[in-house]
């Protein structure tokens, strides 16, 4: 498979909410689906989250839906430095990205660096972690490579 993430399956897509709850209900009810339950991210020393190269304490509230192939990430994130953050007060509410899985993260994140889409923000989640490239200038939205642990 060429191209750069060796993956053209869009697996997820992110969007940025202002009250979770309130939006994970409405999915609910237009979908009539349960209401999915909202986690909250792990604090930085487990995180180890990092936004334009610095650590940060950010942390979101999260409620996943399944959609078929596809997953939709409710994200409400909190008043510190992050790329959720800053795009929802840019943006305000709706998409901020499209995910992919991958492997070899830090190989796909250097390979995308030198193509000219840098690193926004990387974190650590149970089970694998996740890195947001800033492909806005060419593909009008960002892209989330997610690597899960085998």
């Amino acid at each position: 498979m060429s191209g750069l993430l060796g993956n053209k399956v869009i697996t997820q897509i992110g969007i940025l909410v202002n009250d979770i709850d309130k939006v994970s209900q409405a999915y609910a009810d237009f979908f009539g689906i349960e209401k999915p339950q909202a986690i909250i991210t792990d604090t930085l020393d487990k995180a180890q989250t990092e936004f334009n190269g610095a650590p940060t304490l950010a942390r979101a509230k999260l409620a996943f839906i399944d959609m078929g192939s596809l997953q939709l990430e409710l994200i409400e994130p909190d008043e510190h430095p992050s790329t959720w953050r800053n795009y929802l007060n840019e943006h305000g509410e709706g998409p901020h990205h499209i995910a992919f899985e991958i492997e070899g993260m830090k190989e796909k994140i250097m390979l995308l660096e030198g193509k000219g889409f840098p690193l926004q923000q990387k974190g650590e989640y149970t089970g694998g972690r996740y890195a947001y490239i800033d492909t806005i200038p060419a593909l009008k939205v960002l892209v989330e490579l997610l690597e899960n642990d085998k």
